[in-house]
């Protein structure tokens, strides 16, 4: 029998402290994380064939993960070959999210547990298989196990840091590139298409582009051409492996005028001030602590705004530190401390009506004695040539 590729004592703990018999996993990124890395290719970025929906599930039983099974696609045998993992009870015949209730049910029903309580990921299942794996169990109750597993991955290992290490270092070397190679007339979806090779050449599978040029403040890419002496913000996101990579930069046509520099300083200030207090044991609501506190001081205060978030195989994962941000939750985790492997994306952005949308965002990993920026280059005014 393989060992799992995760703590399963923590699991188990996170478990019993949350009364679940057993979770039916189906998000790609935790089943990647619970199954050390797989990811079916076939159905890497469209999950829709024919007139059914790719839903992969993975059972995981406390206490006893021997018992675990796994149902994947119909041709699914292919990927399983050449990426082997530890449940030994394995099922590749659903074509269908339908199908993948019903023999996860079944699965289930095996097992013998009088009246479970089982833990979904509600967000990850699709309605017709939900109504299938009720009528198959009709004993269970079923709770939202959404958090349980976030809780298990918020501490990076070291082979986690190590891939968000280097997808921080490619994302960062794909912008500087795509500034260093602007000219005056460029187009922003052309730049954004460019930034979009530059980062597939490095291994990334891209994700997205966030775009301002001169004084505009619209992010999405238009047919709006960038003017000598106008500044480009470029916020994008790439996965390495897996692990997103989501950073901003700037960079400026020309030199950067006073003001300019200006603005990027009080930015740049910011970003420092969240920096100081993250260590292992800090309380995480001291990173807002300390960057609301610099921000306040800025001349432009009241132009900027400040976000700090957990990342690591999703945006905005553990540790939630804020109930007041641009993404709806709870900041559980503002009054906990802080655990070392954590990893924080920190944003700084400000909005000026002669100048435009500046904005840093950066990576930084929480040590025992402090925290580690990966990519931690390319802040400044990036000119090209």
């Amino acid at each position: 029998m393989q060992s799992t590729p995760f703590s399963a004592a923590k699991l188990d703990t996170l478990l019993d402290e949350s009364g679940i018999d057993l979770l039916l996993v189906t998000s790609k990124h935790n089943l990647q994380y619970l199954l050390g890395g797989y990811r079916y290719y076939f159905f890497e970025h469209l999950d829709t064939i024919g007139l059914g929906r790719y839903l992969p599930v993975l059972g995981y039983v406390k206490g006893h993960f021997g018992q675990s099974f796994y149902v994947g696609s119909g041709d699914e045998a292919w990927g399983i070959e050449v990426f082997p993992f530890w449940p030994e009870r394995i099922s590749t015949e659903a074509w269908t999210s339908t199908e993948a209730a019903r023999i996860a049910g079944q699965y289930v029903r095996s097992l013998g547990i009088k009246a479970p309580k089982i833990g979904l990921e509600l967000e990850f299942w699709t309605a017709n298989a939900w109504e299938k794996l009720r009528a198959e169990l009709p004993g269970a109750t079923f709770v939202d196990s959404t958090e349980v597993l976030e809780e298990l991955r918020a501490a990076k290992t070291p082979e986690e840091l190590d891939q968000l290490r280097k997808a921080a270092a490619a994302i960062v070397d794909s912008m500087v590139a795509t500034l260093l190679w602007l000219r005056e007339g460029m187009i922003e979806t052309d730049i954004v298409e460019h930034l979009r090779l530059e980062e597939t050449s490095r291994g990334l599978d891209y994700d997205f582009t966030l775009i301002a040029t001169g004084p505009t403040f619209g992010r999405g890419p238009s047919s709006r051409r960038i003017g000598n002496g106008e500044i480009i913000s470029i916020d994008t996101g790439g996965q390495y492996h897996g692990y997103l990579a989501d950073m901003a930069r700037m960079g400026v046509l020309g030199e950067p005028t006073a003001l300019m520099k200006e603005l990027l300083d009080e930015v740049s200030s910011v970003q420092a001030a969240a920096r100081t207090p993250i260590k292992a044991g800090a309380l995480g609501g001291t990173i807002y602590n300390f960057a609301l506190k610099a921000l306040e001081t800025c001349p432009h205060c009241a132009d900027m705004h400040f976000v700090a978030h957990g990342m690591g195989l999703i945006a905005h994962e553990a540790p939630r530190l804020t109930a007041s941000g641009p993404i709806p939750y709870p900041d559980k985790y503002a009054k906990r401390p802080l655990e070392t492997g954590m990893v924080l994306s920190i944003e700084t952005s400000l909005k000026h009506p002669d100048v435009g949308f500046v904005k840093l965002e950066d990576t930084v990993a929480v040590t025992d004695s402090g925290w580690e920026a990966f990519g931690d280059w390319g802040r400044g005014w990036n000119q090209p040539g």
